[in-house]
């Protein structure tokens, strides 16, 4: 049964990054909101994004409100902030595959692959 996941470490305190909204929206036809989560004290959502029968091939996007979090905890920013909403785009071809998409999160910059 393939899986859509995610978290998010914040490289700045070496801790994970809780507390952090993310929206994920599908870009196949038009831009669809399919889920708004906030993550957990591990960084992570508290279930994956999509599974199963709600995992179709296609362009999905993740946001990651980074520049809200990094505010929320006591991080000082520059208005506007360097980073503040992080979009990243990808696609799934075979959805019966596991797809994890982290973030790696700084006040100046990120990365992200595809994990397992």
């Amino acid at each position: 049964m393939g899986r859509l996941t995610t978290h998010v470490l914040d490289t700045a305190t070496g801790k994970p990054a809780a507390g952090l909204r993310i929206e994920l929206f599908i870009r196949d036809g038009g831009v669809v909101l399919l889920k708004s989560v906030t993550t957990n004290r591990d960084g992570r959502t508290d279930g994956a994004l999509l599974e199963g029968a709600a995992l179709m091939q296609g362009h999905y996007e993740l946001l990651f409100h980074a520049g809200d979090y990094l505010r929320s905890n006591g991080q000082t920013l520059p208005n506007p902030p360097f980073l503040d909403v992080i979009p990243i785009r990808f696609g799934i071809a075979d959805p019966s595959q596991h797809f994890h998409v982290p973030l790696l999160l700084s006040p100046y910059g990120y990365s992200t692959y595809r994990g397992s």
